[in-house]
């Protein structure tokens, strides 16, 4: 059992104005692995003015000094990354070696990236007579999910303490340990007190504090559409900035003369199935010309079918889902994929074989799906694929983009520059051309109701700061 019993708050371990506990689950046995603290708003309230009290110092922190702190909570946390996979791992279920490498390895050198660019970053520019300067907004409110829990939290407070912001963290409740982790290293490496503060709790009650309170100057959410939603709204009674990172429903064009056992396993494992499909940008919808459906269909199949899934610190390829919740709504979708008349390829509502403990779901590949299906309009959050035919170019870019979300999508082709010209037609934050991979230096965030603002990079750093014109005597 791992018992988080205080919170952390200007520097110093503190516990919870209330007495509530939050149980942590184990998403493959289905067992309490640990407790925090269920915070309150009188919580968010100490931690807003323990913020706004270290934000003065903080701000006018020079630049490489800011800079050293990133790096050594990079060093921190590299070092405890073992630990961190392991934690993530069994929080989400992400198979434990992924879970290392991608849970726990992406937020150091993510917070590196993030030094690395605002040793040249220039916060100040002339443009005629006007000096433009770049200022950190204040006070930022960071709200994260639980699918990818560390790196969400350092996509966030990495730029935001980067040009000199101070925050307010809430984890997920569903997947907290390792933002405990992140707070001990912040504490063992020196970070000023009130810079980096966290708040554990629930949605409605810390998350929605954090959202209404006048002391916060900007919020940063990732999650679900409809949380994004509720977020902004209360948000705007103070009229604060906000930036969202939201859900998808993401496109994955196979032009005709795509290599299709190149492209085909892979887009199953990695571009849909990755975590256990509990990926914002995930591949779910693959599009692909009528004529050789039933080509694609025996490709995706014969992957699909050849993953292993099981608990999540064995030699699997796929875990469980975070919950039961989410295990059941995936289900529900799949029944009703099937009540629509899509194909089911593979895959279906039972559990797994033999895995009737943990919140485990088959593998699942519907064909024939149609764009009107609910299974090819809603975000499901879990591994299943439609796979959605069509007849020509033009038809393939207006399915894609007949969606409420725009946040990911892939082109295959033989022809890069036939894939490049689909890919400006996409309206979407991101697309990958022929398995490419974008560089962590480059945004992240999407159109429509995926969110806006973006992530990573400078851009990422640039959502953190205001901007003032100094007009100077000619």
């Amino acid at each position: 059992m791992i018992d988080r019993d205080k919170l952390f708050i200007d520097g110093e371990w503190v516990p919870s104005s209330g007495a509530g506990r939050i149980d942590v689950i184990d998403a493959s046995t289905e067992e309490v692995i640990g407790t925090i603290p269920e915070g309150t708003a009188e919580d968010v309230d100490r931690a807003v003015a323990a913020a706004r009290r270290a934000f003065p110092a903080w701000s006018a922190t020079p630049k490489d000094e800011r800079a050293k702190h990133l790096r050594a909570l990079s060093e921190g946390l590299a070092a405890r990354s073992e630990e961190v996979g392991k934690l993530v791992s069994r929080e989400v279920g992400m198979p434990v070696g992924l879970a290392t490498a991608i849970q726990a390895g992406l937020p150091p050198r993510n917070l590196g990236i993030f030094a690395d660019i605002l040793d040249d970053y220039e916060f100040e520019e002339k443009i005629r007579n006007s000096l433009i300067v770049r200022e950190p907004i204040g006070v930022v409110g960071a709200i994260t999910p639980w699918n990818y829990p560390l790196h969400q939290v350092i996509a966030k407070i990495g730029p935001a303490l980067a040009v000199g912001c101070t925050v307010v963290l809430k984890p997920s409740e569903v997947a907290p340990l390792s933002a405990f982790v992140l707070a001990e290293v912040a504490e063992a490496a020196g970070l000023p007190a009130g810079v980096l503060n966290l708040v554990a709790g629930t949605g409605p009650v810390v998350g929605e504090a954090i959202a209404a309170h006048p002391g916060v100057d900007m919020v940063s959410f990732t999650g679900s559409t409809a949380a994004g939603k509720r977020v902004t709204a209360v948000a705007a009674q103070t009229v604060k900035r906000v930036a969202l990172e939201l859900g998808g429903k993401s496109a994955n064009i196979l032009l005709d003369d795509a290599n299709l056992e190149r492209c085909v396993p892979p887009g199953v494992q990695y571009g849909c199935y990755m975590n256990s499909g509990q990926t914002c940008s995930a591949l779910t919808r693959m599009l692909v010309p009528r004529d050789l459906q039933d080509k694609v269909v025996e490709l995706a199949r014969t992957k699909a079918e050849s993953l292993k899934v099981g608990p999540a610190d064995g030699a699997v390829d796929l875990g469980p889902l975070i919950s039961a919740a989410q295990r059941d709504r995936v289900r529900g979708y799949i029944q009703k994929g099937i009540d629509e008349g899509a194909t089911l390829v593979t895959g279906g509502v039972e559990p797994p074989e033999g895995l009737d403990r943990g919140y485990f779901v088959q593998p699942t590949i519907f064909a024939d799906v149609t764009p009107d299906m609910t299974i090819a309009r809603e975000e499901i959050f879990g591994p299943v694929l439609c796979i959605i035919p069509y007849d020509s170019e033009d038809e393939a870019v207006e399915i894609a983009n007949d969606t409420d979300y725009g946040l990911s999508g892939a082109v295959q082709s033989a022809s890069v520059d036939r894939a490049m010209a689909v890919a400006r037609r996409l309206r979407t934050g991101q697309v990958d051309i022929n398995a490419g991979r974008s560089t962590l230096y480059a945004p992240f965030g999407g159109y429509k109701q995926s969110g806006n603002g973006r992530e990573m990079g400078k851009f990422g750093l640039e959502e953190f700061l205001e901007v003032k014109a100094v007009g100077l005597p000619q």
